[in-house]
């Protein structure tokens, strides 16, 4: 049995004069999934997000929120449905009058009957959960975009909300801070276990965080489904969306875009003969929470950013081909090799981040002193023969990773742990 969307609109329709901004659109959020919404500017998705929330009201059809339309909701139903809603506005929308602690006591202070006292607990907890304890009495001019946009996600998160609205959450921002602040969004929405609904132009970065896509086109939902149904579909204005990815790097690592990493594939192994064969060699950044958690989002992006750049360095000088699958994960397709070299393929890397790549990773990532981590670097290969399809030569190189590379920092100080449990040591170099 279809599990029943959280939130659905049937057959909405919005008119501005004489303008139809939503015609019919159908489209279904589910509970506990992030789900991002992106199209053209001008095309409606703003106003689709005001339906959500009830700043807008349909001129037809129905808005439903676990099966039952809203708009027949009594007052009650209704105050208790916009009170599981929070909105983070695209620029933050911070009271440059009030400190971090008291922005986020604010709509505790405005919404709710709650003590003094409980508001005090409740939002220094909160202030504690997203790292910003140090800043709390600081004034939003005081702090870095970064840390801003933390305490507008803190400001949204502090009501307790069933579902959080992002209207552009990183537009503007650079593509390191960009990237960290989806992934602060991925993680508490993890921690937190709210259903997101965004609305983004960051492709294909977004993507790595995404349940479900929605695509708004002329007033209509043209595609939703998982991210990585878009190959599927054969839609005139989905099929430019997806073409206009094809020579797409990747924002974060300037790695190809995922699509352009398939039609690479499908080119290379169209010159080989059917029983040739070909390796896949998939890497994944463990313990990325961790490392997020001790050194913030910013820094843990920049970790990915040259771990990417070094897979792509890497591999790229003998032929292979890279992207960035996944939020911690690549892939790397290497067309003129076989099983046999595998083991040679991961010793050879390992031996190389060992001498030269952990340093490149170090003076990219520019790590904090006085803090300590520890993250580790997994890798998987499998052989494939051309008309294998490559997600399951993927899905064969990661069940086989293992760990090729432990790391852990202290002060500057950056250490490689064999998989023997001995210790080499080298001083990085700023």
């Amino acid at each position: 049995m279809e599990e029943t969307p959280l939130i659905e609109f049937k057959d909405v329709t919005k008119r501005f004069s004489e303008r139809t901004i939503l015609n019919r659109i159908n489209l279904r959020i589910y509970e506990g999934q992030v789900t991002t919404i992106i199209g053209k500017s001008g095309t409606g998705k703003s106003v689709l997000l005001k339906h959500i929330i009830g700043l807008l009201k349909p001129d037809e059809g129905t808005i439903l929120f676990r099966g039952k339309p809203i708009g027949k909701m009594t007052k009650p139903e209704w105050n208790e449905y916009t009170g599981q809603i929070s909105y983070m506005f695209q620029n933050n929308a911070l009271f440059d009058s009030m400190t971090v602690f008291e922005n986020l006591a604010f709509p505790l202070r405005q919404t709710t009957t709650l003590s003094r006292k409980t508001i005090e607990e409740r939002v220094m907890t909160r202030i504690a959960q997203i790292e910003l304890s140090e800043v709390a009495h600081r004034y939003p001019s005081e702090l870095s975009g970064g840390m801003q946009k933390r305490v507008a996600l803190g400001r949204v998160l502090v009501t307790d909300p069933k579902i959080v609205l992002f209207d552009e959450p990183a537009t503007g921002q650079d593509m390191i801070r960009r990237n960290a602040i989806l992934g602060m969004i991925a993680e508490y929405q993890k921690k937190f276990g709210f259903t997101a609904v965004l609305i983004s132009h960051d492709i294909p970065d977004v993507l790595f965080i995404s349940n479900r896509l929605l695509i708004l086109d002329r007033g209509k939902i043209v595609f939703q489904d998982s991210p990585d149904e878009l190959d599927r579909i054969d839609l005139p204005f989905v099929k430019e969306f997806i073409e206009s990815l094809e020579g797409f790097q990747e924002h974060l690592t300037g790695l190809k875009s995922k699509r352009a990493f398939k039609v690479r594939y499908q080119t290379a192994l169209s010159q080989k003969h059917p029983h040739d064969t070909f390796v896949v060699a998939t890497f994944t950044l463990g313990d990325l929470d961790r490392v997020e958690q001790n050194l913030g989002h910013e820094t843990a992006q920049e970790i990915i950013k040259a771990l990417g750049n070094y897979i792509n360095s890497h591999f790229g000088a003998v032929g292979g081909f890279s992207t960035r699958q996944s939020k911690d994960h690549f892939v790397t397709v290497l067309p003129f090799s076989d099983i046999e070299e595998a083991g040679g393929i991961i010793q050879n890397f390992s031996q190389d981040l060992q001498e030269e790549g952990i340093g490149d990773i170090q003076r990219e990532a520019d790590l904090p002193d006085g803090k300590w981590f520890e993250f580790a670097v997994l890798g998987g290969v499998a052989e494939g023969k051309t008309g294998d399809r490559l997600n399951v030569v993927v899905a064969s190189a990661q069940s086989r990773e293992k760990i090729i590379g432990q790391f852990q920092c202290e002060t500057r100080r950056l250490y490689w742990v064999h998989e023997r449990k001995t210790w080499q040591s080298f001083h990085i170099r700023r």
